[in-house]
């Protein structure tokens, strides 16, 4: 690439023999290596020095600067998580700011404010504990400043929701449901 670039910038000087066996060609075609290794390093030091574009090295060294890995896996979802966690500061104690960090980090969960000093964080859609709660419970923990109580609302099927739902024991023998699945079995949140 930068070889031709600097074949082209000296060819109308007409003075250099820039033929491939010439001195002047072997020169040409080293500095132009060299430059396209240097362009190709540059090109990785800026994708990788804006949180937006990293992948690898850029990410692994901002989510080192918090105390938690975020709860995210795919680049997207890990570059979200940082740039929700970078957001906050000490204006971040609003309901609506601390649901959005929580959400940027990649946790399906919602903090709802109940009365002055408590939380509640909810799992919409997830029956019972969601999976992998025990960093999640961390990493939400890490985000809550610690003056705020909170209280953790897992999903369960209620008997209203059962009678609503016309359920006798023989539909729910009918569908094969242990009582851990019954329980789980919560209707879609409307």
């Amino acid at each position: 690439m930068y070889e031709a670039y600097l074949r082209q910038l000296l060819s109308p000087l007409g003075v250099y023999d820039l033929g491939d066996g010439s001195v002047n060609g072997a020169e040409l075609y080293a500095l132009g290596e060299a430059l396209d290794r240097t362009a190709r390093r540059l090109e990785t030091v800026e994708r990788e020095s804006v949180a937006a574009t990293a992948e690898e090295e850029g990410l692994d060294r901002r989510e080192a600067l918090f105390a938690r890995r975020p709860a995210a896996v795919t680049a997207q979802e890990r570059r979200d998580a940082v740039a929700a966690l970078l957001q906050i500061d000490g204006d971040s104690l609003t309901p609506s700011a601390i649901h959005r960090a929580i959400q940027g980090c990649g946790i399906r969960a919602k903090a709802l404010e109940m009365d002055a000093g408590r939380l509640r964080v909810i799992f919409p859609g997830v029956g019972g504990v969601p999976a992998e709660f025990e960093q999640i419970e961390k990493i939400i923990l890490d985000i809550l400043p610690c003056h705020l109580e909170v209280e953790f609302y897992f999903r369960y099927l209620t008997w209203e929701e059962c009678r609503q739902a016309g359920y006798t024991w023989a539909a729910v023998e009918d569908a094969e449901h242990t009582w851990e699945s019954f329980q789980l079995a919560v209707p879609p949140e409307a």
